[in-house]
């Protein structure tokens, strides 16, 4: 895959190592540049040393709390933030988003649901970020949602092109059937993992030939160039 754009790189502010460790493996699999803090002035400290095009910031850290770090963040800069946070009255959302953050997502969450977010602020917040995704003759937009192979215009249901946007930023790694259905569907998706069978046929028919997508029994699935 040829990258189209720099990488956005996040910093997530949590002190809870579990979930800090499970977005920064998570989003870093999402191709993001990602780097962490467990406090706010850790937080404070990372982001003036090495920057960040958006902040994931949890509410409840020790010593001065979430809000706190967003109030010092924005009298020094408008760097989108992100909060995530357990806590999820409507007094609360309010306080965060007048507070100056951009979005606002309660846990528990679905994984899917914070990558769509996150992508959504870098939209609003960076428009020279494309959302561009390449690879041999394959070219996906995620922001026009538009897909070609060839110069050739594919005709994707909207799953379908989620599902190739994933294996495309991906290409040339096996993806094991779970990982696929976790990022495309969401941990949430209560229905059979079939569905990613069946969307793997709508996207093979698609794309045409030579094929670019294949099926390592066992294994997984992976997008990549034979010759």
């Amino acid at each position: 895959m040829t990258a189209a754009r720099p990488t956005p790189r996040l910093l997530i502010v949590e002190d809870d190592p579990g979930i800090r460790d499970y977005l920064q493996v998570g989003l870093r699999y999402e191709g993001f540049e990602v780097d962490t803090a467990g406090t706010a002035g850790e937080g404070l400290s990372r982001f003036a040393a090495a920057g960040a095009d958006l902040i994931i910031l949890d509410v409840m850290l020790p010593g001065p709390d979430g809000y706190a770090f967003l109030r010092d963040l924005r009298s020094r800069t408008p760097v989108p933030v992100l909060m995530l946070t357990a806590r999820d009255s409507v007094e609360d959302r309010i306080r965060g988003l007048e507070g100056g953050a951009d979005d606002y997502l309660v846990k528990p969450f679905a994984f899917g649901e914070l990558v769509a977010r996150v992508r959504n602020v870098l939209r609003r917040s960076r428009p020279d970020i494309v959302e561009l995704a390449r690879y041999a003759d394959l070219e996906l937009n995620g922001a026009t949602r538009e897909a070609f192979r060839a110069g050739r215009r594919l005709d994707l249901r909207p799953t379908t092109f989620d599902l190739l946007l994933f294996l495309t930023r991906h290409s040339e790694r096996v993806l094991p059937k779970q990982i696929i259905l976790d990022a495309v569907w969401g941990r949430d998706f209560l229905g059979s993992d079939n569905v990613v069978e069946l969307y793997m046929g709508y996207a093979r028919r698609a794309l045409g030939d030579p094929p670019l997508l294949h099926t390592l029994r066992g294994a997984g699935y992976l997008l990549q160039e034979r010759r």
